[in-house]
């Protein structure tokens, strides 16, 4: 009886903690440095978005399937140049590459529009990211596979696990329609769809929400200053930010030269998507662009760039 009694109060006591981690899709989230209750799941479990752990890249010439006004992330080190389709990554949200001796990760959260590549090797070692399933802010949660720690994309940093507080690195990016990335790098190598997955690269499975006011997940901080899908270009300089709107870039002359934390940058931009930053020498700087309710929820504190200044 004694250990009939000592067994049930082992399971209830275990209850709690196998809720609180099955809710999280089995993520320990106990020393979370974002409120557990701002943590939700997007619908599919883990590793439901499948990341693209081996990618396979084809040349420019070869990328029929592409339209001239397909956006593409574009991503340039050492002399080799990828163009990642949005139109991948919006069914992997997550691509795990190398060039050289640098391995980063390419990522993509549909919901924010945001596109941010990341350094992968941190503290002298590399890490691969899955998708987590979870959300925070409306914003993919990724996850490392080397310690099981979550990662939040805007945040840019590991929010729980051994990794907790611990940052991402950004690394330059590009935004640009396929036409306008390939006209100024025709060398560029694409992300090929041979991903290993069986996925519809001509649907796009979140048709129409681009233009919609509609936020589909609960966010803290709201300014209707824009449409909440305007894109912005982020710049990140050492602890300064700056969110540059699409529409306000359109008002004013290109290449337009900014101050940012005292130093001078230069932002190119085309009508299409294409746009671009660089310090005054033409060295790219940190930068991403995504939807402007997403940068603000995360930033609310952000500079904004206005035409009229």
């Amino acid at each position: 009886m004694r250990l009939s009694l000592t067994l049930a109060l082992v399971i209830l006591l275990a209850v709690p903690a196998w809720t609180h981690i099955s809710r999280y899709n089995g993520f320990d989230i106990s020393n979370s440095l974002i409120p557990k209750d701002d943590i939700l799941s997007g619908g599919p479990p883990k590793d439901g978005i499948p990341a693209i752990l081996n990618p396979k890249f084809e040349e420019a010439n070869e990328a029929k399937w592409l339209n001239d006004g397909d956006l593409v992330s574009g991503f340039t080190y050492n002399g080799v140049k990828r163009a990642y389709p949005l139109r991948i990554l919006v069914w992997h949200e997550a691509v795990n590459d190398k060039i050289g001796d640098l391995p980063f990760l390419v990522s993509y959260c549909p919901l924010c529009g945001s596109t941010l590549i990341f350094n992968r090797e941190i503290g002298g070692k590399e890490y691969r990211f899955g998708i987590s399933g979870l959300l925070y802010q409306s914003d993919v949660l990724f996850y490392d596979r080397e310690t099981q720690s979550l990662w939040s994309q805007l945040e840019m940093k590991s929010v729980s696990g051994k990794m907790a507080g611990t940052d991402f690195i950004v690394l330059p990016s590009t935004l640009a329609t396929w036409k306008e990335w390939r006209e100024i790098n025709p060398d560029t190598q694409v992300l090929s769809r041979d991903t290993g997955f069986f996925r519809n690269y001509d649907r796009q499975p979140y048709s129409g929400y681009e233009v919609s006011s509609t936020i589909m997940f609960p966010i803290k901080n709201k300014n209707n200053k824009f449409h909440p899908k305007e894109k912005v270009l982020v710049v990140l300089l050492g602890d300064r930010a700056k969110a540059y709107p699409f529409s306000e870039l359109k008002k004013v002359k290109t290449p337009l030269k900014d101050k940012l934390g005292g130093k001078d940058i230069v932002i190119k931009f085309k009508d299409g998507d294409y746009v671009n930053a660089t310090d005054i020498l033409g060295n790219p700087v940190d930068s991403f662009v995504s939807y402007w309710f997403a940068w603000y929820t995360f930033k609310p504190d952000t500079l904004i760039f206005t035409s009229d200044k």
